[in-house]
């Protein structure tokens, strides 16, 4: 059995940046990695040169860690049908954020497709199919662009396999399309991985393949099954629980996919405000 990718969300900040990104997943014993190139609910972002890229790839190199996700800031919306100005702008930050990914020595930029706002489903795919086409005839890397599976709340678009299918349909650059599939977000559109594990997948696998998972968020969900609401819970806290979750990131057909934990921090006793990350103890305890 191939060693297991897995490893978690970490921050970029301060004079290490991108080296302090990767210290931060080695002492947590992670072999992969995700990060967002600035905060994710802005587009404020640092020259590639001030990233620190060359100390901390140097770094991931010696510490073993062999999968650098990039996640795009959830800022873009391709699906914008209201504003022409906020998907000229996302078309334009995405392509730099792919660029961007590149640097990073990254394979994969993870984005969450958009949502439709006032318009319909299929209005929306179009426009988000529109905006990718204009990103990736552009781009010359093979930085992929992973769709992540959504929730469902509001008007997001990719709460159903079909909708990220429909995307798919309508983009020239397949090739560069590829899936993040998160557990969380599944259990909350209403795939029931805990009961019917087996089931989820094969429907995946008939609608996209699922040799287009090229990552895979590894959360619990706050929520029921089917609740569209999107609330991570640590592992084994919430109702997607360790078991399935543990399924998941053993599972030999994902052996080469980096598995990430985005689940939330934890607080001190007695305190109410979260400082502690779980993440070293959630890696080991999926690991065993």
């Amino acid at each position: 059995m191939a060693e297991i990718l897995l490893g978690s969300h970490v921050g970029m900040s301060g004079k290490e940046m991108f080296l302090g990104s990767v210290k931060e997943a080695a002492e947590y014993g992670a072999n992969a990695l995700m990060v967002y190139t600035g905060a994710p609910q802005n587009t404020r972002r640092k020259e590639i040169k001030d990233l620190n890229l060359e100390a901390g790839l140097a770094y991931a190199d010696k510490a073993g860690i062999k999968e650098i996700v990039i996640h795009a800031p959830y800022i873009i919306n391709l699906g914008n049908m209201e504003k022409p100005e906020m998907f000229d702008f996302g078309v334009e930050f995405l392509a730099k954020e792919v660029k961007r990914a590149a640097a990073f020595h990254s394979k994969v930029l993870v984005l969450h497709p958009g949502s439709s706002l006032s318009a319909g489903v299929e209005e929306a795919v179009e426009q988000i199919a529109k905006g990718l086409n204009l990103v990736l005839d552009a781009d010359d890397s093979n930085v992929r662009i992973a769709l992540e599976t959504m929730a469902g709340k509001g008007s997001e678009v990719g709460r159903t396999f079909e909708e990220l299918r429909m995307i798919y349909d309508k983009v020239d650059r397949k090739d560069r399309l590829r899936v993040c599939f998160d557990t969380c977000h599944v259990n909350d559109a209403g795939y029931d991985l805990v009961n019917d594990y087996e089931g989820v997948l094969a429907q995946l696998d008939k609608i996209l393949g699922l040799d287009q998972i090229a990552v895979i968020h590894v959360n619990d969900s706050l929520n029921p099954l089917g609740a569209h609401k999107d609330r991570h819970a640590n592992i084994g806290q919430g109702t997607v629980g360790y078991e399935t979750l543990h399924r998941i990131v053993h599972d030999e057909r994902f052996a080469e996919v980096p598995k990430i934990l985005e689940t939330p921090w934890l607080c001190a006793e007695g305190e109410t405000k979260k400082t502690i990350p779980p993440y070293k103890q959630e890696i080991a305890w999926l690991k065993a």
